[in-house]
This record gives structure tokens, C-alpha cells and sequence, in this order.
């Protein structure tokens, strides 16, 4: 299933394309963003990170491995915020980042209910898991808040360190009966 345009109610999710990488590169190298990232996430950032992403991105949503949006306010439709990942690796099925100036306002929940969605009614998922650092609060918070539990916690190898890590799950049956789909 091609990955598709989403929409919620203030944000635009809109597919990863090559000319998103001068964008991404603007906005992502920011130890505030790529601290509770994996290691697999080069760091310092290089000036052709965004565009080595894009490209190795856009051959596994080709594949049909992954799912890759930008987020874009309805405000400003050339602004990207934030990017969302849902692929089929096992116990890593959804990824997210968002700027900081844009953190604390439900923008990441809203995204994260629509491709969580898509996860599971588009492309009929069984279950989503999602690790991450167990000091990353506000992504845990998140995944409280989108019915998510942890069920398993060991050591991850994050860019702060390794520390702490936690995978949460929820199923297709949870999804669609909290949302009344």
C-alpha cells in the first residue's frame, strides 16, 4: 500500500519525497531532537544527512517497508515540523520527531492517531510496537495516552547514552474499539 496523504484536524501529513531534505536538514540537527534516538541516526548530523535519509526512505517506502510522512501545519503548508516513520520492522513499527518550538501542543497525538490508524485499517496490521527511551517523557506520554503498554524494558542504545529503554504495544482489536472504528 503506497503511503498516502493524511490529514487531522491542524497538521497535514504529507508522503516523504526527495525535495523534503533541505527542509528536514534545516530543522532536524538538534541534539534536543536526536538525543532519545537510536545510534543508528548519524550524529553530528552531516550537511547531507536529510538527503541520504530521503533517499534510503523513499527506496524502502517503494518496497512497501515503510510508511514516511512530513508534518506541515494547515497554517503554513511549506513548513515542516516534524516527520513520522511506521515501517515493518519488528518491535520498531512507528518512530516519530517534532522541532521543539512545536512540542507541548498535541501536534505529535494527533499525528501519531492517524497513522496509527493507517497502521491498522490501510494496512491491516495486527499489532504496533514502538521502543523508546524510558526518559523520554513526553513520548511516553504519548503512548499513555494512545492506549499503548509497555511489555517488555531492557537497555537502549540511544545518543544520550545507554539507558533505559521501554516497548509498548497496542493491538489492532484495542485500536479500533478505544477509537470506534
Amino acid at each position: 500500500m503506497q503511503t498516502q496523504r493524511l490529514e487531522t484536524a491542524r497538521l497535514y501529513l504529507e508522503p516523504l519525497t526527495l525535495e523534503d531534505a533541505p527542509k528536514i536538514q534545516a530543522c532536524f540537527p538538534r541534539w534536543e531532537i536526536v538525543k532519545y534516538l537510536t545510534r543508528k541516526v548519524p550524529w553530528p548530523y552531516p550537511d547531507n544527512g536529510a538527503d541520504s535519509f530521503c533517499r534510503a526512505s523513499l527506496a524502502a517506502m517503494e518496497k512497501e517497508t515503510d510508511w514516511i510522512w512530513t508534518l506541515r501545519p494547515k497554517s503554513n503548508h511549506s513548513q515542516v515540523i516534524a516527520l513520522i516513520r511506521l515501517a515493518l520492522e519488528p518491535n520498531n513499527n512507528r518512530g516519530f520527531w517534532l522541532v521543539p518550538e512545536w512540542q507541548g501542543q498535541g501536534y505529535m497525538s494527533e499525528a501519531c492517531d492517524a497513522a496509527t490508524t493507517f497502521w491498522f485499517t490501510v494496512l491491516g496490521q495486527s499489532v504496533l510496537r514502538a521502543p523508546k527511551a524510558k526518559l523520554n517523557y513526553a513520548s511516553q506520554k504519548i503512548s499513555e495516552k494512545t492506549g499503548m503498554r509497555i511489555i517488555d524494558e531492557g537497555i537502549g542504545e540511544y545518543h544520550i547514552g545507554d539507558v533505559a529503554s521501554t516497548l509498548w504495544e497496542i493491538t489492532h482489536d484495542e485500536w479500533l474499539a478505544q477509537n470506534n472504528i
